[in-house]
């Protein structure tokens, strides 16, 4: 109803093109500009985070830098070569010293000869006994961890908590622990080894805090992003200012299954928006590798969505309503520069509108000097022409009818002469290929068959008494020859049965239609039919052989399209008395779909078929035609338990 006024309506669509660069193209504009400032302002939180990134995993590099420098310096120390020959008491005092002032948390001593011998074979290790100080990230088991302090193992236990979006997991708790591994060569009169010393990360809030302050509470950020920092082990934190509630920090969670598969199963620096805990953050996640150059735990730092989210949001509204404020003030200046438009092209619609409605005479009277006034008295001029135009055609209009009714009639008449003429070539054009066809068929396998049956004689006089083994097999060969003839003779009399009978003869039915049968048996096994037959004796009739098995072949092969898959056909023959006319009728039934009953009074038509595309539509009017000559014919009923009916009555010879 809308579409249909607006479309009548030329204030309305003149009010569309007014408005439709304010209300269509400037949102659009607008939408436009927004989206391409929103990638934009995503592109600048993923800068961030990427710098934030790089600060923290400077930092990590300083922190691994500055404790291998500090090892190095320690081990070439002269204070550390007097200690190595000082007594056990003194050697400990001076390792726990020396431990706690360069912030490690383990510290130790290992000969060359135990170095070599070290199950743990560590690469920080074995560098520096080939003289390179190493420094690198590794991961201690809870018996290493153990063995160097129990205090150590303690700390680095940590009880894994169910998170969300996870990878699932039967573990129950993390013993594991992420150090920073340091090794020096140390290289002394009577003295070769190396000194070990390393930083369990694991709960190791100060490492965590110095990232989170470096990164979000310097003077350039101002503190004003809401930012988080935590060191992974595998997928767990380890070490993490993320909270879980107030006060309590988020150790024992795990990391999102996509950033994991991203970060530590393909070894990719993620920076996008993840799922942290319980929010979503800006995030940035660096895959950390050991000395055996594996995979072994993440750094992340990230700041929380919503203050951005929210800022986007407050973007969006205020440019809303700035967009509604101008539309607001412009609407009414268009629509008042509009009306000087709509009062005449609607006196034009209005014209236009009684013309349609035959009221020749009617005007605008408009005569302005603008574009519009010029454009209605045009119409009238037009209007003028019309007038005397449309009087003429009346007058032409009654003389045209007489005539075309005068050539109507002769029309019907020589139509119908046509259709008799036409019905006929058909029939006689396609019985007369049919023929040829299956004569030269005939023909050429007769000749392969002759060819057969002549050396199956050769066969049995070269063999002589020697054929007796496959004497059965030789019979087999001789009945199917002699079916291949039988079958060649029925297309033969079907193709041409002038040269068998000459002209219409008594004939019987059930023979005629075993030999359909016969000749469409390949059409019946391939669309697995099932034909039942009820052949009843009956009286002959009169009618060329030929033309009664083109009928029923037809009937047949109708019957296996219309059911295309597995169904069955039953034939019945019978005698039958119509009019006080004895006769024998033959009953050809489906299990198809039959035909609608709005077709009904067309199926005997030329051309009429139920598959399109599928055949002429020819050879039911085909039938009907060879079975009313023959003074028979041929009805169709739909039965009550389904399918398709066709009875072909004759009479008696």
């Amino acid at each position: 109803m809308i579409r249909r006024r607006f479309i009548r309506s030329i204030r309305l669509r003149l009010l569309f093109l007014a408005l439709a660069p304010l209300v269509v193209l400037m949102p659009l504009l607008l939408l436009l500009g927004m989206t391409r400032w929103t990638a934009d302002y995503d592109k600048l939180l993923i800068a961030n985070v990427d710098s934030d990134l790089r600060i923290a995993e400077q930092y990590l590099n300083r922190l691994m830098a500055q404790t291998g420098d500090e090892l190095t310096g320690t081990a070439e120390s002269t204070a550390f070569a007097r200690v190595l020959t000082a007594p056990d008491l003194q050697r400990d005092t001076y390792f726990r010293a020396t431990r706690e002032k360069l912030g490690l948390d383990f510290l130790y001593y290992l000969p060359e000869g135990d170095a070599v011998g070290d199950p743990s074979r560590w690469p920080v290790i074995v560098a520096a006994l080939n003289g390179t100080p190493t420094t690198a990230i590794d991961i201690f088991g809870a018996d290493d961890l153990r063995a160097l302090s129990p205090t150590l193992a303690s700390q680095a236990r940590i009880n894994l908590i169910e998170t969300k979006a996870a990878v699932p997991t039967d573990r129950t708790v993390e013993e594991r622990g992420m150090v920073v591994h340091a090794a020096a060569p140390v290289i002394l009169p009577g003295q070769k080894g190396v000194l070990v010393g390393g930083i369990l990360l694991n709960r190791n809030l100060q490492f965590i805090d110095t990232i989170n302050a470096l990164v979000y509470l310097n003077a350039v950020t101002g503190g004003e992003r809401q930012g988080t920092a935590t060191l992974f082990l595998d997928d767990v934190r380890v070490s993490t200012n993320v909270r879980l509630f107030e006060d309590v920090r988020a150790l024992g969670t795990r990391v999102s299954a996509v950033v994991r598969q991203a970060v530590l199963g393909e070894g990719r620096t993620w920076l996008d928006r993840a799922f942290v805990v319980n929010d979503w953050y800006i995030s940035g996640y660096l895959p950390l590798r050991d000395s055996f150059d594996q995979p072994v735990g993440m750094l992340y730092v990230g700041f929380l969505e919503e203050p951005f989210a929210t800022a986007k949001r407050q973007a969006y509204i205020a440019m809303l309503a700035a967009f509604v404020l101008v539309l607001a003030l412009s609407a009414p200046l268009f629509l008042w520069l509009a009306k000087g438009i709509f009062a005449p092209l609607e006196s034009m619609t209005a014209t236009m509108r009684r013309v349609r409605q035959g009221d020749l005479s009617a005007r605008n009277g408009l005569r302005a000097r603008d574009e519009i006034g010029q454009v209605a008295g045009h119409l009238d001029d037009l209007l003028d022409q019309v007038q005397d135009r449309d009087a003429r055609l009346r007058a032409w209009t009654d003389e045209l009818e007489q005539r075309v009714d005068a050539r109507t009639a002769e029309l019907k008449e020589a139509n119908a002469k046509l259709e008799d003429t036409w019905r006929q070539l058909v029939m006689s054009e396609k019985l007369a290929s049919i023929g040829e066809i299956t004569a030269g068929v005939a023909h050429e396998i007769n000749n392969p068959v002759a060819v057969i049956q002549g050396n199956l004689d050769v066969m049995r006089e070269a063999l002589g008494e020697h054929a007796a083994p496959v004497e059965t097999e030789l019979n087999l060969i001789d009945r199917q020859v002699s079916r291949i003839n039988a079958i060649v003779g029925k297309l033969l009399q079907f193709a041409r049965p002038s040269d068998f009978s000459g002209a219409e003869e008594s004939v019987s039915l059930e023979p005629v239609v075993r030999d359909c049968l016969l000749l469409v048996g390949h059409v019946l096994d391939k669309a697995a039919i099932r034909v039942e037959t009820d052949l009843a004796p009956a009286p002959d009739v009169t009618i060329e052989p030929g033309e009664m098995q083109q009928v029923v072949i037809n009937l047949l092969v109708n019957a296996v399209h219309a059911m295309e898959e597995a169904g069955a056909i039953h034939l019945t023959l019978r005698e039958e008395v119509r009019n006080g006319v004895e006769g024998a009728a033959l009953v050809v039934r489906d299990t198809g779909p039959g035909i609608p009953d709005a077709l009904l009074d067309t199926v005997f038509d030329p051309f009429f078929t139920t598959k399109q595309g599928e055949g002429t539509g020819l050879g039911l009017s085909i039938s009907q035609t060879l079975i009313s000559r023959a003074g028979g014919r041929i009805t169709y009923r739909t039965p009550s338990e389904g399918g398709a009916e066709f009875t072909v009555w004759l009479p008696a010879a």
